[in-house]
This record gives C-alpha cells, structure tokens and sequence, in this order.
C-alpha cells in the first residue's frame, strides 16, 4: 500500500482539534511532531517506524509516532479517522446557505499578537477551508497582555503581508488591518496615520467592561463615529463559557456577562455611519446575544460574521455565527464579508 503523507496527516488532527476547541498542549502535540517529521528524510522515517523508534525524535511522542507509522504504512491513522467521524452534524439549510455565501473572515490573529500560528499558515488555512481573503486583525498595542502591537511593529507586519501577498496561491489574499481597542473616551488604540492605511479597522472593548451604561454608551458612540472604524467587534464583551483549550490567550477564559449600553443608539449610529457589527463565531462568546441580533436586524444594520480565531482550526467556526445569524433573520446582502474583496475595501474605504 501506498505511503500518506505523515505532515499531512498530523497537520490535519491538528486542524480538527483546534476547530474542535481541545486544549492547547494536545494541538501542539501534533502541530510540533508534524514540523520534526518534515524535516526528517522519508528513508529514516521509514527506518525508524520499522524499529519502533519514531518517538525518540524530538517532538515526536508515542501517540504522534503511532500515526506517524500508520501513514507511512499507508492506513489513515485511527487518530484521524476517530475525529472524522466525530465532527459533528450538519448545518440547517438557511445557516448552510449563509456559510456558502461567505468569501471570507475579517477577524483573525497571528502569533504576532496572541495568536498561536504564523500569518503565513493561517493564510494557507483560510485558503483550504475555501475563503478568498482574510483581514489579519491583530491587536493594538494597549492589550500588552496580548502583545498587542506598537506602531513600529505593525508597519514591519504591513510590509511582511506585501511580501506574503505576492507568494501566496492565486485567487486568496491577506488583507491588512488591526483589532484596535476603543479607549475610554472612545478613541482608537493606533495612530491615525496607520489606521489610515490599513484595509479594514475592526474596534472592540477590552478594559473597564463594567463601567455603567451611560459611559460605555458614549465610549461606543465616540468610536462608531470615527472614520477609521470599520466593524464594531465583539459588542458585549461577553464569554458565555470557559474556553478550556483552543489558543493560550482564552483557555483560562471565564464566563463574564455582557457589558450594559443604549442599544438603539448603539445601532443607530451603526446604521447611520455604516459600520458593521460583528456576529463572532467563537464558542466562548457568541457575541452579541441572539436578542440583540435581532433587535439589529431590525434596525437596519450591516454585519460581518468572523470567527476571531486564534489558530488554523478555528477559521472553520464560521458556521457558529451562521446558524445564529441565520435564526435572528440576518439578510445575506448585509453581509460584508458575503462580498468580493475588492467590493468590501470600497465600503471601508468610504469610511474615510
């Protein structure tokens, strides 16, 4: 029987695990035994498997060796085929429908900020689970605990995705942009300038979630109102579970009830500058609630349903947002990420 591809394979049960939200340590597990093993010859692989000795390279443990040798043998490794079957079940029609719609995710993270993956793989993930583009979001540099970054290193990660853009396969690209924290008076975590040249601008509330309604109303206000801002990203700041595994940054996460503001003002503004308000696929915020989904439906606003993820699995957790979008009566057309690129950095751009 025919060799698999052992990288192929352990990069996949990585994929799976991640999308799967599991802990960290074990997505590591395979994502470090699938670097040690491509860079090993394929002749001392086949050698070690034959001896039993695969795990004594380093990064390799008994459970990565064990499918390690099953690929090479040419079996799908049971690891892998276990997590296949378990995957889950299909999307209803109309959250099916929306997921199809969907060219891609305009909140991502790499391990610039406190992401656990190089732009470069998250890139060649988004293009494997079908998107055309991705805006890579990392955070602004007041988040110091998510390394956030400062002017300088964000124009190095500007001219690091021209670079990648240029390699990357033809029909996908990165888009440039940034999380940028809404201070405390509503302005933006970033210079202007910078903020000027990126693609999309996604804000969020990271500090001071408890403060009372007046005064994050008018925080969200200020920020809705500035020409930089795109999206209005996770706009409760809820967490609605622990987040046990997934990315370092949130498995220590606790649930956390929804920061309080003047909703229909909040939309309103929304609808009136036309921004978007993020519908975020992670499984430990599901923000915002499918009460205030709907109530945003109503009033008219645009949407841009992301998966803010941290890892490669995890751009697969769109379907998370589309089925809630899909119950609150999200229309496809208001949608951004439902356009092509070039038709998504027209609206970002008017913004300006």
């Amino acid at each position: 029987m025919a060799s698999r591809d052992p990288v192929a394979d352990l990069r996949r049960i990585a994929f799976l695990l991640e999308r799967a939200n599991e802990a960290t340590f074990r997505v590591k597990a395979f994502r470090s035994a699938a670097a040690t093993v491509s860079r090993t010859p394929h002749d001392e692989l086949v050698e070690r498997a034959a001896a039993g000795t695969l795990a004594k390279l380093t990064g390799v443990g008994d459970v990565t060796a064990r499918c390690v040798a099953e690929s090479l043998a040419g079996e799908e490794p049971v690891y892998l085929r276990r997590l296949l079957s378990t995957e889950g079940t299909d999307l209803p029609a109309a959250a099916a429908e929306l997921r199809a719609a969907l060219r891609g995710d305009l909140h991502v993270h790499s391990d610039w900020s406190d992401g656990g993956s190089p732009i470069e793989e998250m890139a060649l993930a988004a293009a494997d689970v079908g998107h055309e583009y991705f805006v890579l979001t990392d955070h602004s540099p007041r988040l110091t605990v998510a390394h956030g970054l400062t002017a300088d290193r964000l124009r190095r990660q500007l001219d690091h995705v021209a670079k990648l853009n240029a390699q990357l396969p033809d029909g996908f690209r990165i888009l440039t942009g940034i999380e940028v924290d809404i201070n405390e008076d509503g302005s933006l975590d970033q210079e202007d300038e910078l903020l000027a040249r990126l693609d999309v601008v996604v804000g969020s509330v990271h500090s001071k979630l408890r403060d009372d309604s007046a005064k994050m109303t008018r925080r969200m206000l200020a920020a809705i109102a500035n020409p930089h801002l795109d999206v209005l990203g996770h706009m409760t700041g809820r967490k609605v579970a622990a987040a046990g595994a997934g990315d370092a940054a949130h498995r220590t996460a606790r649930t956390r009830p929804p920061s309080t503001f003047d909703l229909e003002k909040v939309l309103a503004a929304c609808v009136e500058h036309d921004k978007a308000v993020e519908i975020n696929s992670r499984p430990d915020r599901l923000d915002p609630p499918k009460r205030m989904l709907t109530v945003a439906v109503e009033a008219g606003c645009r949407f841009s349903i992301d998966t803010d993820a941290h890892a490669p699995g995890q751009l697969d957790w769109l379907g998370n947002g589309c089925e809630r979008a899909a119950l609150c009566g999200v229309p496809a057309d208001r949608v951004v990420n439902t356009w092509t690129a070039d038709r998504l950095l027209e609206w970002t751009r008017s913004h300006g």
